[in-house]
């Protein structure tokens, strides 16, 4: 069958769009860090980077994150936000692919509207461990529902990051537990739609994050447990709330605890607790406060458990509308740039001279699109689920669209009830809404365009 000119000349522009597209959205995804001149840095980072270097577990701080950060430093850390583009990207299309909604300018398209419009391009752009918790819920997705799409390359490829994504944050681990025991659960009034192969290895993949960190933490410490800090982050949130205030004044009179004589003088957030200048620090942090703070959590949810779920349930609903780009990337990360200046002094320079370190970077402009946007995707999110159910039209999609329901719902009770609403937690995950829906209007589209 012979080739008009025509059909040569679409088939050259469609090259030449896949051509632009390979080169420009790798580095539009990095956008902000390349406008930045510096990767993007956060009060977090440095207590990541700093695990190499100190060679001791530290509460929430990945290891597994700290080696992954550390290989990248004779790079100034653009390889990490090479990694961290490419896997965005390759995540997104073959999402687009099993979903069989793959096509070039599609692609491109849906890819430019979540860098403009979602914290996603600010979190490739970021050393920190944000990217990888929406990222993970479309590996898991991937290794569930598109089995029989993918090659086995690239089921060892989704095995790989899904594990390695658990490893770097326990919230993102809770996650990825909370989705694969759903996936359990639901599978047998599923059947098919719901692979045994799939669903097996996203579960490994949980197994496989938590010998992967286990293991970086007997390495650089010495030590074989898990991350400390669990205790310490829920007790934060429980003083917040008024509850430890409460057990104190019922405990004190007969029985001793070290925070006794302060109960009067608690701060009035966990933040400014667990790292400002408060009484935590004179008694010894969280070396010399873990046990009382695991005793006072535990027992407070035996003595108060209808004040603990009502707390919990409003933490989760503040959560869900916590959703605003760059918290806690401003000019002000003292930790970060001391460690940076301490252990990795050949960056100190261009750390200091990149915008965020000379307060040239603000997000009240962005979040004027990106907290509407987040907000408008979940309600949409919702309308979607809700069309599907009605019309009992359950697709590929619309297993996408449950899953990532369910990861948000997940993340906002992991993260809300132990740590307590923040806008990081909320712009962790919410794009991934946002992508959902994008791709459904993106298939309506091209539906509507067939039926002409």
């Amino acid at each position: 069958m012979s080739i008009t000119t025509d059909q040569l000349r679409a088939r050259a522009a469609g090259s030449l769009w896949l051509r632009l597209a390979a080169v420009a959205l790798p580095l539009l995804m990095i956008a902000p860090a390349l406008w930045n001149g510096y990767p993007l840095l956060q009060w977090d980072t440095g207590g990541y980077l700093a695990r190499w270097y100190e060679g001791y577990l530290v509460p929430s701080r990945s290891t597994v994150f700290g080696l992954y950060l550390h290989y990248g430093e004779g790079f100034g850390f653009w390889i990490n936000l090479a990694v961290q583009s490419l896997a965005t990207l390759w995540l997104l299309q073959l999402t687009l692919r099993v979903l069989g909604l793959m096509q070039t300018f599609r692609f491109v398209a849906i890819s430019l509207s979540l860098m403009l419009s979602t914290a996603l391009p600010w979190l490739a752009s970021m050393l920190l461990t944000d990217i990888f918790a929406g990222l993970s819920v479309l590996a898991l997705f991937l290794l569930v529902v598109g089995a029989s799409r993918t090659s086995t390359l690239e089921k060892i490829s989704l095995f790989v990051f899904t594990a390695f994504a658990a490893a770097t944050h326990s919230a993102t681990l809770g996650v990825l537990l909370g989705l694969c025991a759903a996936g359990w659960m639901v599978r047998p009034f599923l059947g098919g739609r719901l692979p045994l192969a799939g669903l097996t290895q996203a579960s490994l993949t949980i197994v496989a994050g938590g010998l992967m960190l286990v293991s970086a933490n007997y390495a650089l410490s010495g030590k074989l447990a898990w991350t400390p800090g669990g205790y310490g982050v829920a007790f934060g949130r429980m003083m917040q709330d008024g509850i430890v205030a409460q057990y104190l004044n019922d405990r004190c009179p007969r029985e001793r605890y070290k925070l006794c004589p302060y109960r009067n003088a608690l701060p009035a957030s966990a933040d400014e607790f667990l790292w400002g200048k408060s009484m935590f620090n004179t008694l010894g942090r969280f070396d010399g406060m873990n046990e009382e703070m695991g005793t006072i959590v535990v027992q407070s949810l035996k003595d108060y458990p209808a004040w603990q779920a009502g707390a919990a349930l409003r933490a989760m609903g503040q959560q869900l509308l916590h959703v605003a780009t760059g918290e806690g990337t401003n000019g002000w990360i003292p930790h970060t740039r001391g460690i940076i200046e301490r252990y990795i002094p050949a960056q100190a320079a261009p750390m200091r001279a990149a915008r965020q370190q000379n307060w040239g970077v603000n997000f009240d402009d962005v979040n004027w699109l990106h907290v509407p946007v987040a907000l408008a995707s979940m309600l949409a999110l919702v309308a979607l689920l809700a069309h599907a159910l009605a019309s009992r039209r359950l697709d590929d999609l619309t297993l996408l669209a449950v899953t990532v329901t369910l990861a948000l719902l997940g993340n906002a009770f992991i993260c809300g009830v132990i740590s307590g609403p923040h806008d990081r937690y909320g712009a962790r995950m919410v794009w991934v809404a946002t992508f959902v829906v994008l791709t459904a209007a993106a298939r309506r589209w091209g539906e509507d365009d067939k039926a002409r």
